[in-house]
């Protein structure tokens, strides 16, 4: 069997942003772990406009292009990890706007979290998150990478420098959706 695909989706689209940044290195440590074929989808990049379809998502009846393209991308996932900064105690409105968008193309599918943001790490963009990931059939981890104060582990460059409780949080991620995707997808592959 192929490598369970990973999608790493960058969920800020504001300029200036770290979510690009931080979305890289952890689409790289994950790709040097070598559980998942490893995709980095960035929503700035991906464009969707403000829910458009005039069917419900769970029909599957898009008629936008750019809806069937999303579709086939999340389609292509095997497990998720959400990059999210934290926007007034949640997450970004151009994530639940790609999260709504869809329906059962995210279903049995293992979610995970990179948060960054102030003293609180994304932590309460997190926990809104959970709601609505398990409200589409994800299963969401309790491993997390959490990002306090995130702007000092952004160099120069801009490039993101995790330190060692970075990392380890990191790997304890993948390494519970490694477990989780390999129970949920012979199930998924079955149903289909």
């Amino acid at each position: 069997m192929d490598k369970p695909v990973l999608q790493v989706i960058v969920a800020s689209t504001r300029p200036g942003r770290a979510g690009r940044a931080i979305g890289e290195w952890f689409h790289d440590h994950a790709v040097g772990q070598g559980d998942f074929e490893v995709e980095l989808v960035d929503l700035a990049e991906v464009g969707l406009p403000f829910l458009d379809e005039p069917n419900h998502p769970r029909l599957k009846q898009y008629v936008n292009a750019h809806t069937k393209e999303w579709s086939a991308t999340i389609e292509r996932g095997d497990a998720f990890v959400f990059v999210t900064p934290e926007y007034n105690h949640s997450f970004t409105a151009v994530l639940k706007n790609a999260l709504d968008y869809l329906h059962h193309e995210w279903q049995h599918k293992a979610a995970g979290f990179v948060s960054y943001g102030g003293v609180s790490g994304g932590t309460r963009a997190v926990n809104s998150l959970r709601q609505v990931t398990s409200t589409l059939k994800m299963i969401p981890v309790v491993e997390a990478v959490n990002i306090p104060f995130y702007t000092q582990f952004v160099g120069d460059d801009g490039t993101f420098q995790p330190n060692e409780v970075t990392v380890g949080a990191a790997d304890a991620l993948l390494a519970e959706l490694s477990k989780l995707t390999g129970a949920l997808r012979p199930m998924r592959l079955a149903a289909a």
